[in-house]
């Protein structure tokens, strides 16, 4: 069906409007919404005289004349077509779906681009961001895999940006714990970056307030970290410098009044700077999901169901510790068990899929 010809309803007819501002050169999220309040629907400042646009707060002469270029509206509708043939969803700013937790932001984008089966919702939502470094230490690793399966279990939709790291273990924590998780991009929701998270983000819903076929670029992603933050109750900086990322989720998270979470690392290392400054401004000190849940009176996380396993297994995964990694002679010691019978034990709770090991050192999954 192609929409330029005759849209069907006024949503439909607001929502190819709206995109065509989105592609109009000089107009950012706030001229468009200047737009809207002051002729009280973007179709009919489309329509707009020059002197009536030039009335409009916030507008110059060149973002006044480029409104109406010829083009835009094919392209507009093309950009939906294509959307509607990807499954791809679009939700314009004012109209039915569009999840009012961004009108915290300065800025909200005025179309968002949605695929996958867990829309953002309209208020604030049971969601919770997890972010942090690309480059992450194997402790925040394991905390943050922890962190996300848990809060996946309680019934939060678990946030994060699809980077490496912290965000792409969080993402995947929340799925394999049976959970939901959404990933907000820096490029168009049919370009998956990094390219090798391709099969995760194919069961993530994925949301980006870029056309399709945008490619990633250095300054969209604090943008999105922006989205981050809002369509989140609150967030949570597992590690990151004082110049990172992470740290920008947690500035647009405060200033859209939502709760800041971080988690204690190493003195001294700079990836626990973030954190740490965090910490000393106020965040909520998180060490487990708990500490999220009742923050933001969501109550406790589930209890983990109890493993049944042979007694040798048992006691050598009970050995294990909770965060970090564990040579073999250690766990041997903290079993009672003999080295041979405890790598006899390790051999099949790998197996099972219960224990990894990396580098002679051995780790809960």
């Amino acid at each position: 069906m192609t929409f330029s010809a005759s849209p069907p309803n006024h949503n439909d007819a607001e929502l190819l409007a709206l995109l065509t501002l989105r592609f109009t050169p000089g107009l950012g999220p706030r001229r468009i919404e200047s737009l809207r309040r002051h002729f009280g629907s973007v179709q009919t400042a489309l329509g707009a005289s020059l002197t009536q646009l030039r009335q409009v707060p916030g507008l110059d002469v060149k973002s006044v004349g480029a409104i109406g270029t010829p083009g835009l509206p094919e392209q507009a509708a093309l950009e939906l077509d294509k959307a509607r043939d990807a499954g791809v969803q679009l939700l314009g700013r004012g109209l039915p779906g569009y999840p009012g937790a961004l009108e915290a932001l300065q800025d909200p984008p005025p179309v968002l681009w949605v695929l996958g089966p867990d829309l953002p919702q309209d208020t604030v939502p049971r969601a919770v961001g997890i972010v942090g470094t690309r480059a992450a230490s194997e402790y925040a690793l394991k905390f943050t895999r922890s962190l996300a399966a848990d809060l996946a279990r309680a019934g939060v939709n678990v946030v994060s940006g699809l980077a490496r790291g912290i965000d792409s273990a969080a993402h995947l924590a929340a799925l394999e714990a049976g959970g939901v998780s959404s990933a907000l991009l820096g490029c168009g929701v049919d370009v998956i970056y990094p390219s090798e998270n391709a099969r995760l983000a194919a069961r993530l819903t994925l949301i980006s307030e870029y056309p399709l076929g945008t490619r990633p670029a250095t300054h969209h992603f604090p943008q999105r970290n922006r989205l981050i933050a809002a369509l989140s109750a609150g967030s949570v900086i597992v590690e990151g410098d004082l110049k990172s990322g992470a740290m920008i989720t947690a500035t647009h998270a405060l200033e859209c009044g939502r709760t800041v979470f971080a988690v204690p690392g190493r003195a001294g290392d700079s990836l626990s700077a973030g954190p740490h400054r965090l910490l000393r401004e106020g965040a909520v000190l998180t060490e487990t999901a708990d500490d999220v849940l009742q923050e933001l009176g969501w109550g406790a996380a589930p209890t983990a169901p109890r493993l049944d396993l042979p007694p040798e297994q048992a006691r050598v995964y009970a050995a294990l510790p909770e965060l970090g990694a564990a040579l073999l002679d250690d766990l041997a010691t903290r079993s009672g068990l003999s080295a041979s019978e405890t790598q006899l034990a390790l051999t099949m709770l790998s197996l099972s899929g219960l224990v990894d090991e990396r580098g002679g050192r051995y780790l809960r999954r």
